[in-house]
Formats: C-alpha cells, structure tokens, sequence
C-alpha cells in the first residue's frame, strides 16, 4: 500500500479515502463524512473538531482493495440461502440480514476459519436463533483501510467451502398430534396441565394441533395413539409424561416400538434432562417438516417439566425440528454447554445464555 499523509488545513479539494466516524457521547455515533467526499473549506474545522489533523491520500495498489469493497465482497461470500447484504458498507462494516422469517444457522467451524484469518472479521447473533425478515444476523468487515485482495480470496473460499455461513432456515407450521400418557390422567384423577402448554407453543409457529388423544401406562395403548394421529394427517408427534425409570412410565417403549433408528432418550438440559427424540417412518406421508432423504415424522416427548417449567428443552428443540434438522445424539449433547436455566425472576428467553 502506497500511503502519505496531508495536513488537513491543506486537504480543500482532495478526496477522503475513507470514512470519518463522529462520536458525541450520549448524543450520537456514526458517519460524519463519506469515502469518496471532496473536502471544502468549511469542512476543515469539523474535521479537525474531530481530532483530524492529518489525512490520509492513498494509493490503492492493483493486488489490493479498499475496506469497503473488501467488505461487500467478503459479505456476500459469508450470506447463503436466506441471508442478504444490507445497504452499503459504512466505516468499513456492513450488515448481513434475514432475507424472510425463520432459524438462523452459523457454522461455528467455518466462522472460526474466517476469522483465524488477519484483518477480516464478522460478529454474528447466535446459531439457531429465530429471526425476523430484515433483522440482523451479523456484521462483517475488513478492519484496516486497505486489504491485499489474495486474503478477501481465501475469506471468501473459506465461506464458499460451506455455501456460505451463515443460512436462515423456513419454520414450518406444524400439524401437531398429541398423546397425554398416564393413569392418573386417563382415568380422571389428575387434571390435565400439559394440553394448554403445548397448545400455545404450537400455536407460536402458527401450528394446528390434529387430536390430543389420552393413554393408560399400556405400551399397546400409546402405539395405537401415535399411529391413530398420523393417519389424522399430523406431522408432528408430541408425548408428555411417562419419561422417568419408574415401572408404571412406558411412553419411551411405545415410542420405540413405533420408531425407527435410534431413539434418543436422555439429554444434558435442565429442565429437560428426560427428553426423548425419535422419528417414525411413514412414505405415505406429505408433510411440510418431512427430511428431505426420507419420510421421517418426529416424535417428541416431554417429560413432566413441561407442565411447570415456563421454557425448557421442549423450546430448544421444536423449532430446529420444525425446520427440517434432524436431531440425534450429537445434536442433544451439544447443549450441555448452556444448557442450564438460570430461573430468573422474571424471564427474558430467548434473550438469555439458556441453550446458547
């Protein structure tokens, strides 16, 4: 990079090779002259309000790039499908933004690559949070003035290697079919509590709940169940109670009976640590969640926290699942790192460490 400075009571006609950020404390942070503006007279006393007693003239050289272009070019490498640029780069920075409603997914491994390279970064919200269309997803931008274009290159084969980055993956409204296990329910000695729950967290994604069928502790009752709200048309399958290792709670067995491959049971979350994840096969089916390889529907089941906890691995789950991932043991065990709620006094999920 070819640089020399110019006093700034001598830079009248020049032009800024970058952005002049102004702070006023309390009051404002921004831009105060763009990249590109032809310094006036009466822009000298600003300028040096700023502290600007110099400026810089640069000669850009053809291996490299200023910090706004590096930007865009590294930004548009980083947004893959759902993920779009938002406006131009200002002070080198620029937005990355959902491009419609839906789960943000960030491959931590590939960010991790890009920003082990110099003079690049981006800083991104957390992987599997649900955005809104237009709201940010991550800044990026390419930290000195000026950048050597082989390093915007190996940024940009780093994101491409994944298709980009960052994603924002459709939530699917879920046909949702409910089975309420256990004696003491079915036969009337304990009220329901977990309908209301998982009406309203259905509902949430914009869902319909097909039935919410109840079952003795009988495995042969719960199947039958499960397979009665499939032909209903649900598409989701969702089992509360019956979890523990006490003898008379079975729900994991009908699933299992029910299911195919790995039934994962058991997870590394508090509340939630009985959770059960499992899929059942069904080609007939043509549902909005069904994987992609294969007709899978999945089968959720909750254990009692459900019914007294305001958030638990039930809200983890749900929407990755209604967005077409397909959880087994690995993606349970990841949690365990945040996995613990804190039972604040007053919660602020999803503004919190539960699940990050």
């Amino acid at each position: 990079m070819g640089a020399r400075t110019i006093p700034v009571n001598e830079a009248v006609g020049t032009v800024l090779a970058h952005d002049i950020t102004e702070i006023r404390p309390g009051e404002f942070k921004g831009r105060a002259f763009k990249k590109g503006h032809v310094v006036r007279e009466e822009d000298i006393n600003h300028l040096q309000k700023l502290g600007k007693e110099n400026l810089y003239i640069l000669e850009v050289k053809e291996d490299e790039m200023h910090e706004d272009d590096a930007s865009y070019a590294i930004a548009g490498a980083l947004a893959g499908k759902g993920v779009k640029i938002s406006g131009e780069p200002k002070e080198g920075k620029i937005n990355l933004v959902a491009a419609h409603d839906g789960m943000l997914k960030v491959n931590r491994e590939a960010l991790l690559e890009f920003n082990m390279l110099a003079e690049v970064s981006c800083a991104t919200i957390h992987n599997n949070s649900i955005v809104k269309k237009g709201q940010i997803v991550a800044g990026t931008r390419a930290i000195p003035l000026v950048v050597e274009k082989a390093l915007v290159d190996s940024a940009g084969k780093i994101a491409g290697s994944v298709s980009g980055v960052l994603t924002v993956k459709e939530i699917r409204r879920p046909m949702a079919g409910v089975v309420i296990t256990g004696n003491e329910v079915y036969y009337g000695k304990v009220k329901d509590a977990f309908t209301p729950v998982i009406t309203q967290k259905i509902k949430a994604f914009k869902g319909e709940i097909v039935g919410i069928y109840y079952a003795p502790d009988e495995v042969g009752h719960v199947e039958n169940r499960i397979r009665e709200l499939v032909d209903a048309g649900a598409d989701l399958i969702i089992t509360t109670g019956g979890m523990s290792v006490d003898p008379d709670d079975i729900t994991r067995f009908a699933i299992s009976n029910v299911s195919e491959g790995e039934v994962v049971y058991g997870s590394p979350v508090l509340p939630g640590s009985m959770f059960l994840v499992a899929y059942m096969n069904n080609s007939k089916l043509n549902s909005s969640i069904v994987n992609r390889q294969s007709s899978l529907i999945p089968i959720l089941g909750i254990p009692a926290c459900g019914m007294y906890s305001n958030i638990t691995i039930f809200d983890l789950i749900l929407p990755r699942v209604l967005s077409g991932e397909r959880i087994g043991r690995k993606e349970l065990a990841e949690l365990g790192h945040g996995g613990l709620c804190m039972k604040c006094d007053e919660c602020r999920y999803p503004v919190c460490p539960f699940g990050k």
